[in-house]
Protein backbone atom coordinates (compact mmCIF):
# COMPACT_ATOMS: atom_id res chain seq x y z
CA UNK A 1 0.00 0.00 0.00
CA UNK A 2 1.46 3.81 -0.63
CA UNK A 3 0.67 5.85 2.31
CA UNK A 4 0.76 9.48 2.66
CA UNK A 5 1.92 10.46 5.74
CA UNK A 6 1.56 14.42 7.20
CA UNK A 7 3.07 15.47 10.80
CA UNK A 8 5.63 12.52 9.40
CA UNK A 9 8.51 14.31 11.79
CA UNK A 10 6.21 14.73 14.86
CA UNK A 11 6.30 12.84 17.99
CA UNK A 12 3.97 10.14 16.73
CA UNK A 13 4.86 10.12 12.92
CA UNK A 14 8.77 10.00 13.36
CA UNK A 15 7.82 6.08 15.04
CA UNK A 16 4.83 5.49 12.44
CA UNK A 17 7.52 6.00 9.57
CA UNK A 18 9.93 3.09 10.27
CA UNK A 19 6.82 0.88 11.25
CA UNK A 20 4.50 1.33 8.05
CA UNK A 21 7.86 0.75 6.02
CA UNK A 22 9.02 -2.80 7.84
CA UNK A 23 5.00 -3.89 7.16
CA UNK A 24 6.18 -3.40 3.71
CA UNK A 25 4.07 -0.02 2.38
CA UNK A 26 5.86 2.37 0.42
CA UNK A 27 5.73 5.72 2.59
CA UNK A 28 5.65 9.63 1.37
CA UNK A 29 6.17 11.38 4.95
CA UNK A 30 5.32 14.95 4.56
CA UNK A 31 6.81 17.52 6.90
CA UNK A 32 8.21 20.96 7.41
CA UNK A 33 11.53 20.30 7.64
CA UNK A 34 14.37 18.91 5.21
CA UNK A 35 16.93 18.43 7.41
CA UNK A 36 13.95 16.04 9.92
CA UNK A 37 12.81 14.29 6.76
CA UNK A 38 15.81 13.12 5.59
CA UNK A 39 16.38 10.59 8.32
CA UNK A 40 13.23 9.10 7.02
CA UNK A 41 14.42 9.59 3.58
CA UNK A 42 17.46 7.39 4.97
CA UNK A 43 15.26 4.71 6.45
CA UNK A 44 13.71 4.07 3.35
CA UNK A 45 10.44 6.91 3.04
CA UNK A 46 10.03 9.13 -0.45
CA UNK A 47 9.92 12.23 1.47
CA UNK A 48 8.39 16.02 0.50
CA UNK A 49 8.41 19.56 2.56
CA UNK A 50 4.20 20.59 1.61
CA UNK A 51 2.65 23.74 3.84
CA UNK A 52 -0.65 21.89 4.50
CA UNK A 53 -3.13 25.12 3.55
CA UNK A 54 -1.15 24.19 0.12
CA UNK A 55 -4.06 22.45 -1.86
CA UNK A 56 -2.47 22.41 -5.08
CA UNK A 57 0.93 20.66 -4.02
CA UNK A 58 -1.20 18.86 -1.67
CA UNK A 59 -2.86 17.10 -4.63
CA UNK A 60 -0.13 16.50 -6.87
CA UNK A 61 2.02 15.00 -4.37
CA UNK A 62 -1.76 12.76 -2.50
CA UNK A 63 -1.56 10.98 -6.35
CA UNK A 64 -1.17 8.04 -6.72
CA UNK A 65 -1.68 7.07 -2.74
CA UNK A 66 -4.15 4.42 -1.34
CA UNK A 67 -3.73 5.67 2.10
CA UNK A 68 -3.28 9.30 3.83
CA UNK A 69 -2.97 9.51 7.64
CA UNK A 70 -2.70 13.14 9.12
CA UNK A 71 -1.22 13.01 12.55
CA UNK A 72 -0.12 16.92 12.06
CA UNK A 73 -0.08 18.72 15.39
CA UNK A 74 0.89 21.68 16.54
CA UNK A 75 1.42 21.30 20.23
CA UNK A 76 2.33 24.73 22.40
CA UNK A 77 4.99 23.07 24.93
CA UNK A 78 4.73 21.65 28.40
CA UNK A 79 5.12 24.59 30.34
CA UNK A 80 3.79 27.22 30.77
CA UNK A 81 2.90 28.43 27.37
CA UNK A 82 0.27 26.23 27.00
CA UNK A 83 -1.90 27.85 29.14
CA UNK A 84 -1.58 31.62 27.19
CA UNK A 85 -4.66 33.15 25.20
CA UNK A 86 -3.58 31.97 21.43
CA UNK A 87 -1.49 29.42 22.60
CA UNK A 88 -3.31 27.04 20.29
CA UNK A 89 -4.67 28.80 17.28
CA UNK A 90 -2.20 26.97 15.72
CA UNK A 91 -3.56 23.74 16.37
CA UNK A 92 -6.99 24.93 15.65
CA UNK A 93 -6.27 25.51 12.01
CA UNK A 94 -4.69 22.10 11.49
CA UNK A 95 -7.65 20.63 12.89
CA UNK A 96 -10.39 22.77 11.74
CA UNK A 97 -8.25 23.77 7.92
CA UNK A 98 -6.11 21.27 6.82
CA UNK A 99 -8.00 17.86 8.47
CA UNK A 100 -10.37 19.21 6.26
CA UNK A 101 -7.84 20.30 3.17
CA UNK A 102 -6.54 16.74 3.52
CA UNK A 103 -9.30 14.88 3.47
CA UNK A 104 -11.15 16.53 0.38
CA UNK A 105 -7.49 16.24 -1.57
CA UNK A 106 -7.72 12.43 -0.42
CA UNK A 107 -11.23 12.08 -1.88
CA UNK A 108 -10.49 13.95 -5.23
CA UNK A 109 -7.03 11.47 -5.62
CA UNK A 110 -8.92 8.46 -5.04
CA UNK A 111 -7.29 7.69 -1.90
CA UNK A 112 -9.39 4.50 -0.07
CA UNK A 113 -8.47 5.37 3.64
CA UNK A 114 -8.17 8.60 5.45
CA UNK A 115 -6.71 8.45 9.33
CA UNK A 116 -7.30 11.94 11.19
CA UNK A 117 -5.47 12.19 14.40
CA UNK A 118 -8.12 13.16 17.68
CA UNK A 119 -7.81 13.72 21.17
CA UNK A 120 -9.50 11.45 23.65
CA UNK A 121 -9.79 13.97 26.69
CA UNK A 122 -12.36 15.52 25.49
CA UNK A 123 -14.50 13.12 26.98
CA UNK A 124 -16.70 14.19 30.57
CA UNK A 125 -15.18 13.63 33.49
CA UNK A 126 -16.87 10.03 34.21
CA UNK A 127 -15.54 9.60 37.97
CA UNK A 128 -14.55 5.50 38.09
CA UNK A 129 -16.80 4.64 35.04
CA UNK A 130 -15.51 2.75 32.10
CA UNK A 131 -15.86 4.97 28.74
CA UNK A 132 -16.30 3.81 24.79
CA UNK A 133 -16.73 5.89 21.59
CA UNK A 134 -20.45 5.57 22.49
CA UNK A 135 -19.85 8.45 24.87
CA UNK A 136 -20.85 11.65 23.53
CA UNK A 137 -17.47 14.23 23.48
CA UNK A 138 -17.99 17.33 25.84
CA UNK A 139 -14.23 19.26 24.65
CA UNK A 140 -12.87 22.02 26.83
CA UNK A 141 -13.29 25.40 24.23
CA UNK A 142 -9.46 24.74 23.86
CA UNK A 143 -10.00 21.43 22.36
CA UNK A 144 -12.82 22.17 20.26
CA UNK A 145 -11.41 21.36 17.07
CA UNK A 146 -10.45 17.77 18.12
CA UNK A 147 -14.21 17.31 16.92
CA UNK A 148 -13.56 19.33 13.14
CA UNK A 149 -10.90 17.26 12.61
CA UNK A 150 -13.39 13.89 13.54
CA UNK A 151 -15.54 15.38 11.32
CA UNK A 152 -13.18 15.53 8.50
CA UNK A 153 -12.60 11.57 8.73
CA UNK A 154 -16.59 11.06 8.81
CA UNK A 155 -17.11 13.51 5.67
CA UNK A 156 -14.24 10.67 4.05
CA UNK A 157 -16.49 8.23 4.67
CA UNK A 158 -19.50 9.41 3.67
CA UNK A 159 -17.82 9.63 0.51
CA UNK A 160 -17.30 6.39 0.08
CA UNK A 161 -14.05 5.79 1.60
CA UNK A 162 -12.70 4.27 5.13
CA UNK A 163 -12.53 7.30 7.63
CA UNK A 164 -10.69 6.66 10.98
CA UNK A 165 -10.30 9.33 13.81
CA UNK A 166 -8.22 7.72 16.64
CA UNK A 167 -8.50 9.60 19.99
CA UNK A 168 -5.28 9.74 21.31
CA UNK A 169 -4.60 9.85 25.84
CA UNK A 170 -1.92 11.48 27.10
CA UNK A 171 1.67 10.71 25.13
CA UNK A 172 4.71 9.60 27.29
CA UNK A 173 8.04 7.87 26.29
CA UNK A 174 11.99 8.19 25.99
CA UNK A 175 12.91 11.19 24.72
CA UNK A 176 9.54 12.96 25.44
CA UNK A 177 9.81 15.90 27.48
CA UNK A 178 6.62 15.89 29.44
CA UNK A 179 7.97 12.29 30.56
CA UNK A 180 11.39 14.02 31.87
CA UNK A 181 9.53 17.17 33.49
CA UNK A 182 7.20 14.19 35.31
CA UNK A 183 9.95 12.21 36.65
CA UNK A 184 12.07 15.40 37.46
CA UNK A 185 9.33 16.79 39.65
CA UNK A 186 7.91 13.37 41.01
CA UNK A 187 11.99 13.06 42.68
CA UNK A 188 11.24 16.26 44.48
CA UNK A 189 8.08 14.81 45.75
CA UNK A 190 4.92 15.92 43.55
CA UNK A 191 3.48 14.54 40.67
CA UNK A 192 2.87 17.28 37.95
CA UNK A 193 -0.85 16.29 36.71
CA UNK A 194 -3.31 18.01 38.06
CA UNK A 195 -7.03 16.61 39.55
CA UNK A 196 -7.85 14.18 42.33
CA UNK A 197 -6.09 11.55 43.33
CA UNK A 198 -8.72 9.00 42.87
CA UNK A 199 -9.46 10.21 39.39
CA UNK A 200 -8.22 8.27 36.01
CA UNK A 201 -5.81 9.58 34.03
CA UNK A 202 -5.61 8.19 30.37
CA UNK A 203 -1.80 7.78 28.60
CA UNK A 204 -0.72 6.08 25.78
CA UNK A 205 2.90 5.39 25.31
CA UNK A 206 4.24 7.09 21.70
CA UNK A 207 5.37 4.09 20.42
CA UNK A 208 1.70 2.43 21.39
CA UNK A 209 0.11 5.38 19.51
CA UNK A 210 2.25 4.64 16.26
CA UNK A 211 1.68 1.14 15.97
CA UNK A 212 -2.12 1.76 16.50
CA UNK A 213 -2.10 4.31 13.52
CA UNK A 214 -0.32 1.11 11.56
CA UNK A 215 -3.36 -1.15 12.62
CA UNK A 216 -5.78 1.14 12.35
CA UNK A 217 -5.32 1.30 8.20
CA UNK A 218 -7.60 -2.27 8.98
CA UNK A 219 -10.21 -0.87 10.89
CA UNK A 220 -13.22 -0.23 9.81
CA UNK A 221 -14.81 3.21 9.24
CA UNK A 222 -15.52 5.18 13.05
CA UNK A 223 -13.59 6.58 15.61
CA UNK A 224 -11.08 4.53 18.10
CA UNK A 225 -9.92 5.54 21.22
CA UNK A 226 -5.87 5.03 21.77
CA UNK A 227 -4.67 4.10 25.47
CA UNK A 228 -3.44 1.66 27.57
CA UNK A 229 -4.69 -1.42 28.56
CA UNK A 230 -4.93 -0.12 32.18
CA UNK A 231 -5.49 3.57 32.87
CA UNK A 232 -4.35 4.43 36.23
CA UNK A 233 -5.69 6.86 38.64
CA UNK A 234 -3.19 9.51 39.72
CA UNK A 235 -2.57 8.27 43.33
CA UNK A 236 -1.75 5.02 41.33
CA UNK A 237 0.23 6.63 38.45
CA UNK A 238 2.44 8.50 41.41
CA UNK A 239 2.89 5.07 43.70
CA UNK A 240 3.71 3.49 40.32
CA UNK A 241 6.99 6.16 39.40
CA UNK A 242 7.75 6.06 43.17
CA UNK A 243 8.60 2.56 43.05
CA UNK A 244 10.28 2.62 39.91
CA UNK A 245 12.51 5.84 41.46
CA UNK A 246 12.87 4.46 44.80
CA UNK A 247 11.50 7.03 46.30
CA UNK A 248 8.33 8.38 48.36
CA UNK A 249 5.11 8.20 46.86
CA UNK A 250 4.49 11.81 45.63
CA UNK A 251 2.10 14.36 46.18
CA UNK A 252 -0.96 15.52 44.07
CA UNK A 253 -1.60 19.05 43.92
CA UNK A 254 -5.02 20.53 45.52
CA UNK A 255 -7.98 19.85 42.74
CA UNK A 256 -8.81 23.62 43.37
CA UNK A 257 -5.39 24.22 41.32
CA UNK A 258 -6.75 23.15 38.27
CA UNK A 259 -9.47 25.40 38.30
CA UNK A 260 -6.42 28.13 38.32
CA UNK A 261 -5.45 26.84 34.75
CA UNK A 262 -8.58 27.90 32.82
CA UNK A 263 -9.97 25.26 30.23
CA UNK A 264 -6.52 23.35 30.16
CA UNK A 265 -6.37 22.88 33.40
CA UNK A 266 -10.54 21.71 33.78
CA UNK A 267 -9.32 18.90 31.21
CA UNK A 268 -6.18 18.01 32.97
CA UNK A 269 -8.21 16.80 36.02
CA UNK A 270 -11.08 15.16 34.27
CA UNK A 271 -11.11 11.24 35.51
CA UNK A 272 -11.13 9.49 32.38
CA UNK A 273 -11.27 5.78 32.43
CA UNK A 274 -10.91 5.29 28.77
CA UNK A 275 -11.56 2.07 27.02
CA UNK A 276 -9.43 0.54 24.02
CA UNK A 277 -11.33 -3.12 23.77
CA UNK A 278 -12.93 -1.42 20.05
CA UNK A 279 -9.49 -0.69 18.21
CA UNK A 280 -8.15 -3.95 19.96
CA UNK A 281 -11.34 -6.30 18.32
CA UNK A 282 -11.44 -4.53 14.95
CA UNK A 283 -7.92 -4.94 14.16
CA UNK A 284 -5.80 -7.10 16.59
CA UNK A 285 -3.98 -3.79 17.81
CA UNK A 286 -1.96 -4.65 21.76
CA UNK A 287 -0.02 -2.13 23.37
CA UNK A 288 3.05 -3.28 24.18
CA UNK A 289 2.79 -1.51 27.44
CA UNK A 290 -0.17 -2.36 29.16
CA UNK A 291 -0.05 0.55 31.96
CA UNK A 292 2.50 3.35 32.96
CA UNK A 293 3.72 0.62 35.14
CA UNK A 294 5.94 -0.77 32.20
CA UNK A 295 5.92 1.84 30.37
CA UNK A 296 7.14 4.84 32.06
CA UNK A 297 10.44 1.57 33.35
CA UNK A 298 10.96 1.32 29.70
CA UNK A 299 11.26 4.78 29.13
CA UNK A 300 13.60 5.36 31.71
CA UNK A 301 15.60 2.30 31.10
CA UNK A 302 15.82 3.52 27.60
CA UNK A 303 17.26 7.12 28.77
CA UNK A 304 19.54 5.41 30.87
CA UNK A 305 20.97 2.99 27.95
Amino acid sequence: MRVFVTGATGVVGTRLVPLLLKAGHQVTAVGRSPDRLSALERSGASTAVIDLFDRELLRVRMSNHDAAINVATHVPGTGLSAFMPGAWKAMDRIRREASALLADVARENGVRIFVQESFAPTYPDSGDRWITEEVPPAPAPYNRTALDAEKSAARFAQRGGTGVALRFAFFYGNHDQFTNDVVRYVRRGWLPILGRPDGYFPMVNHDDAASAVVASLSAPSGVYNVVDNEPLTRGEIGKALAGILHVSPPRIPPPWTARLAGSLGETLARSLRISNNKLRNATGWSPTYPSVREGFLAALQSEAG
